[in-house]
Formats: structure tokens, C-alpha cells, sequence
């Protein structure tokens, strides 16, 4: 597993920069019985619709995620999970 963070918002060019490691790691690294490795990146945010076409048709596995820099208050999480419970129903 090879995980990249960045700092700013996801752009197309992280996908093409994470499947050359990918290819570099596969290629250089792996060992006989290793599984395929996949890659993650975690971005300060992301645009589900950029991220989706970015990394659609790369024959690897490669994740486009955000992460928090700091933690939400307790309403706004209570919120946050009000919001994906309607998503749900």
C-alpha cells in the first residue's frame, strides 16, 4: 500500500503521480509472492466527480480520500451523521 498526503485539494495530476509509484513500486520493489499494491491519497479535499474520472480506467487501485486537519465539534458531527442517515433512508 502506498499512500500519498497531500496538503491541498485533489487534482487529476496526483492520480498520474500515484499510479507512477504504483508502476515504479510494482515494477522495482515487489517481491515473488506479493500482492498487487494500491494506492491511497489523502487530500485536504475532493471533488468526488474529479476524483472519479481521474482515476477511472488506471489498471491499479488507486483511493482518493479527504482528511480533517483538525476535529469537528461535537454539533457538527452530530449534524454530519444526521446528514448521511437522510442519505441512507
Amino acid at each position: 500500500m502506498l499512500i500519498d498526503l497531500k496538503m491541498e485539494d485533489f487534482s487529476p495530476a496526483d492520480a498520474g503521480q500515484m499510479n507512477m509509484y504504483l508502476n515504479y513500486f510494482r515494477e522495482n520493489e515487489m517481491q515473488e509472492n506479493d500482492a498487487l499494491p494500491i494506492g491511497i491519497i489523502l487530500c485536504a479535499g475532493k471533488s468526488e466527480t474529479l476524483a472519479k474520472y481521474a482515476t477511472a480506467g488506471l489498471s491499479q487501485k488507486v483511493f482518493v480520500s479527504k482528511y480533517l486537519t483538525s476535529l469537528p465539534s461535537e454539533e457538527q458531527l452530530q449534524q454530519l451523521i444526521r446528514c448521511e442517515q437522510e442519505k441512507a433512508l
